[in-house]
């Protein structure tokens, strides 16, 4: 991930010694798109994780009950 982070870094540079000019709206689309990405990407993890400690809550009150 570092990696992609100092490529885009580089890009971004690059861009901005040349002008802004489409390597610039090239990159900023490129970081919108992965923004995006790894967002929706987070947030189902998140819910993924939320699901999981919800089923072993339930699984262990099902196991203290019987």
């Amino acid at each position: 991930m570092q990696l992609w982070a100092k490529v885009f870094l580089a890009v971004a540079l690059i861009a901005g010694i040349f002008g802004f000019t489409g390597i610039a709206v090239a990159s900023t689309e490129i970081a919108q798109l992965f923004s995006v990405f790894f967002a929706i990407l987070g947030l189902s993890a998140l819910v993924g994780s939320l699901m999981k400690s919800r089923h072993r809550r339930d699984r262990a009150s099902m196991e203290r009950s019987a």
